[in-house]
């Protein structure tokens, strides 16, 4: 008997195409979705007569509700290794294998950068004036070479962001609950006294951390208006690190001099969300992970496991 597999969240339609399906095509019919079903009802009828599941990050809670509305899930692959919003207990009771694929740390890195440089030289606005003809410079840009970089959080990411920015001649400190000064001088870092102190010194702010009890709504109105006004917050690790209505309030209010941001309370971002016309932002819309090489791991990877769990022998189980 065939078996049915749906890929959710194919905004590019791309998933069969980085990828060679052909080893599961004797047994498997694949089905791509490039709309984001929005409600557990909707997803629950579009996944109804499916026993294979692809889902992309963390783009598609599975709480106990879903798993209980899907009796012919069999297999949920999810990209990367870490989820946090499938419930892992419900799969188990349900029979539901799930499993995950390798991720690279390289294209958030990478973007990282794009939105600090995007910010920092006034990218956007400038791009825009031109084609529009607009003014012919209207920004004057800030420097990073011998300003302060301010890291939260210095793991696999955040270390590398941090060699970038020496590599800009910039100061950078970092700071996370756990961060050793042993580990801080291991990047070239230095270890900043306290969050608080981090924020107040640095030009530039960038968010680098797992999403955790601790973590959650870690920059709130109180620590941002720590910052300065001349500096700058880039988050593309969670959203709910930074809470959204105290950030939407500091660039109202020109309390710091702009926010590049990746990730969003909601996603996809509806039309009239207040991050899409907020002043002094620079958005995208969570494109950290999105790179030809590291879609091509996600979805190979999601062959070889659709594979394994047909031989009888799943391999990168999560949970």
């Amino acid at each position: 008997m065939r078996l049915r597999c749906a890929v959710l969240d194919d905004y590019q339609s791309v998933a069969t195409a980085v990828a060679d399906w052909s080893p599961v095509a004797d047994r498997v019919d694949v089905v791509t979705f490039p709309e984001h079903f929005a409600s557990e009802d909707e997803l629950a009828a579009a996944l109804a007569d499916f026993d294979i599941v692809v889902t992309l990050r963390e783009r598609v809670p599975f709480p106990a509700t879903l798993f209980a509305r899907l009796p012919l899930l069999k297999l949920l692959v999810a990209s990367g290794m870490r989820n946090s919003v499938i419930d892992f207990a419900a799969a188990e009771r349900h029979g539901v294998t799930v499993c995950g694929t390798a991720s690279s740390s390289t294209p958030p890195v990478e973007l990282t950068w794009a939105l600090l440089l995007g910010l920092a030289r006034g990218i956007v606005p400038e791009s825009a004036a031109l084609r529009d003809g607009g003014p012919w410079q209207s920004t004057l840009g800030a420097d990073l070479h011998g300003r302060r970089l301010g890291l939260l959080g210095l793991g696999k990411i955040g270390s590398r962001v941090a060699r970038v920015g020496l590599a800009f001649g910039m100061d950078v400190v970092a700071w996370s609950q756990n961060l050793t000064r042993e580990r801080a001088d291991e990047v070239g870092a230095s270890l900043a006294a306290s969050k608080e102190e981090l924020l107040e010194t640095s030009d530039f702010v960038s968010v680098h951390l797992a999403l955790s009890d601790r973590t959650r709504g870690l920059l709130g109105a109180a620590e941002l208006a720590r910052m300065r006004p001349t500096s700058y917050l880039v988050n593309t690790s969670r959203a709910a690190i930074v809470v959204q209505d105290a950030l939407l309030a500091a660039l109202r209010e020109g309390t710091i001099a702009g926010a590049a941001v990746d990730v969003f309370d909601v996603e996809p971002l509806p039309a009239d969300h207040p991050m899409r016309t907020a002043p002094r932002l620079l958005a995208t819309p969570h494109l950290g992970y999105v790179s030809r090489a590291n879609y091509a791991t996600y979805y190979g990877q999601a062959v070889e496991d659709v594979q394994a769990f047909l031989a009888g022998a799943p391999v990168r189980r999560l949970g």
